[in-house]
């Protein structure tokens, strides 16, 4: 497919493709008065943030980093509070750190945060006692309670969008460049409500041995290690609401590209991925690095689509495919996708979505996750795309900084009789502070252990 540049491509072009998962508005007037009033707002990210980020994904790619995005199904704007943001720093640093110890690799941060506020929804409208009304979609969208006025699509919504957004990254950034993120200081980041004395002192022990080796390097060398001291950290969210996206896509003539600059790694949605669809439509024509959540309803022809029409050049770092199989299936699936991916002499960042794939509805019809089924699907992940010679170079998790009770399972053995205690979640399940933390000390210790394994055989020969 050619690219954006030799088509007429531009922001709105994927208004002439059919579009899924788009609310409908009483007054498209009113719409274009506000995406009109985003597109000349200040951008929420700048281009060479975007760069950056492509090349740290490259890197990535080759199995030489591996990369941990992990945020909210859903974010709320109620929840654009300092507290609320630093608790999911928080959690996404501590994993960091243990990624970092167990892997042996750079880690790059992303967080599903600054933006992720539209939920794509099974069916367009709800029933409650006989009385039909459109599903909520988010508060980018329309607002939860249940009544005409609340679940109306408000074009304004956009724009508080657009606001919180911008507030969010914004304090992160703060935070960041404030020393908050420095490794040096792993104590401003409490553990909180973790309870459990292994899991707390297993964390420990990997503060103080890194630690000890930053001391030591900086010791003998007398300089600081600047990873260390300045951790990057970029935002992500599913490019779902087209109007939205579209508001902050902008041509930079330096550049001679067009970026969408309300993010750095916008993704699209398994149910938003049909090829001739509006969002391949608008993904195929902006800079930024993308991604594209895939499952086995995929086919072949379908993936190798999606890598053509969306990375033509083949450009390292641009496309990543973020895997949703469950359990069940990602032995059988997997395989799959990865040789049809191959078979294009195209690569694709591949990371693992655990969480999706595996959702459930209990007996007493509350959606959760079982925390032994997303450790499976990952560790199979880890080991098919070793076996056939491919790197799965990151995870996708949904969790949050809180200690609710969405997901069973874990160190603390959540039982569905546990989900009502703190069950929050609007939309889908997420892993607690705790879950979270056990899951990346999971995959750690499982890292280590193949490398042993390998050396081990390396030595036996």
């Amino acid at each position: 497919m050619r690219s954006p540049e030799s088509t007429s491509w531009h922001s709105a072009s994927w208004q002439t493709r059919p579009a899924q998962q788009q609310p409908v508005y009483a007054d498209p007037r009113a719409l274009e008065r506000i995406v009109a009033h985003v597109s000349r707002l200040p951008p929420i990210v700048v281009s060479w943030e975007i760069e950056t980020l492509r090349g740290r994904l490259a890197a990535a790619q080759r199995g030489e980093a591996f990369l941990l995005q992990g945020g909210d199904c859903a974010e709320a704007f109620a929840d654009c509070e300092s507290d609320t943001i630093a608790k999911k720093l928080k959690i996404l640093l501590q994993m960091s750190l243990v990624l970092l110890h167990g892997l042996k690799k750079p880690i790059i941060r992303v967080g599903r945060m600054a933006g992720q506020y539209a939920k794509p929804r099974s069916t367009d409208t709800e029933t409650r006692g006989g009385v039909t009304l459109p599903s909520y979609r988010g508060d980018l969208v329309n607002r939860p309670e249940f009544t005409p006025e609340a679940r109306a699509a408000d074009p304004e919504l956009l724009l508080r969008g657009y606001e919180r957004a911008a507030l969010t990254l914004n304090f992160v950034r703060a935070l960041v460049e404030g020393g908050f993120a420095d490794l040096h200081h792993p104590e401003y980041w409490d553990l909180g409500f973790v309870h459990q004395a292994p899991l707390k002192d297993a964390y420990q022990r990997i503060v103080s041995s890194i630690g000890d080796a930053l001391d030591f390097f900086e010791g003998i060398s007398g300089r600081q290690v600047h990873e260390a001291t300045l951790v990057d950290f970029y935002a992500s969210h599913e490019g779902l609401h087209l109007h939205y996206e579209q508001a902050q896509t902008r041509f930079l003539p330096r550049q001679n590209r067009w970026y969408n600059l309300s993010t750095h790694l916008p993704w699209i949605g398994m149910r938003t991925a049909a090829l001739e669809g509006a969002h391949v439509e608008y993904f195929r024509g902006i800079s930024n690095p993308i991604a594209v959540k895939v499952g086995s309803a995929m086919d072949a022809a379908w993936l190798q689509g999606l890598v053509t029409t969306l990375n033509p050049q083949n450009q390292p770092g641009r496309l990543t495919f973020i895997h949703r199989f469950g359990a069940k299936e990602v032995a059988t699936a997997l395989p799959k996708a990865i040789e049809a991916v191959r078979q294009t002499g195209q690569t694709v960042l591949w990371v693992c979505d655990p969480m999706h794939g595996n959702t459930e509805t209990t007996t007493g019809g509350i959606k959760t996750r079982r925390f032994e089924n997303i450790l499976k699907e990952l560790e199979l992940a880890f080991r098919i795309h070793a076996e056939l010679g491919s790197y799965l170079g990151g995870v996708h998790i949904e969790l949050t900084g809180d200690d609710v009770t969405e997901c069973t399972g874990g160190a603390r053995g959540l039982t569905d009789q546990d989900l009502q205690r703190a069950y929050r979640s609007s939309v889908d399940p997420r892993l607690n502070h705790e879950q979270a933390l056990e899951l990346a000390m999971l995959i750690a210790e499982r890292s280590q252990s193949r490398r042993a394994g390998k050396r081990a055989g390396t030595a036996s020969a």
